[in-house]
């Protein structure tokens, strides 16, 4: 098993870590740009840099899909699992590229009154600003009423329907994520059935 980075919770990417409002990066690393000719990288730093992906193949992040801010995290989330050794201003320092448009200007406003804080601090301001209450709300909403029918494919109506639910609980694991989302085969054996009583009352 990898060894696992302090200050970085593993048991859920979503988990918001207490993080003093005005305590900055505490991480001071240089970003690989940084370096200048000559400078020599630790064999720790060449090797996450080896093993860190070029920040323009990140999720972007424009406000404008229903879920990419979630994506963003668990796409850092897993870089932290792939590579421990990740300095934690290598992350902050990348975000740049990630966000686009609406969401670009909402990060560049923050970084002009905080400055550039720790992964901890800048991922529990996304969550606080996109997994909002009326966020939720609507998740929620949508949760109920996306029922399942025989025009649906019903593998991806329970894909759909478990990450509605992991929008409305990050917290909650996959099992239970599966336990509260209806089977799929029962769904559509009850979609067909009221199908068939349909087309039964038409024929009369």
């Amino acid at each position: 098993m990898k060894p696992q980075p302090e200050g970085h919770a593993f048991e859920n990417p979503y988990h918001q870590e207490e993080v003093k409002p005005d305590a900055l990066l505490v991480n001071k690393a240089r970003s690989p740009s940084q370096y200048q000719d000559g400078d020599n990288m630790s064999y720790s730093e060449k090797e996450a840099l080896k093993q860190l992906p070029e920040a323009s193949n990140w999720p972007k992040f424009s406000e404008k899909g229903e879920y990419d801010h979630m994506e963003l995290i668990d796409y850092i989330y897993g870089l932290f699992i792939d590579v421990p050794s990740i300095p934690d201003y290598w992350i902050t320092a990348r975000l740049n590229t990630s966000f686009k448009g609406h969401a670009s200007i909402w990060y560049t406003e923050m970084k002009k009154i905080h400055g550039i804080r720790s992964w901890p601090w800048s991922k529990s301001q996304i969550i606080q600003k996109y997994s909002n209450g009326s966020w939720i709300w609507e998740k929620t909403i949508s949760f109920e009423n996306d029922k399942y029918s025989v025009d649906k494919d019903p593998y991806e109506w329970f894909l759909r329907q478990s990450k509605i639910l992991k929008a409305i609980d990050p917290h909650m694991n996959i099992q239970i994520r599966n336990q509260k989302t209806p089977n799929t085969n029962s769904m559509r054996a009850r979609a067909c059935s009221e199908m068939q009583m349909k087309l039964k009352l038409h024929s009369r």
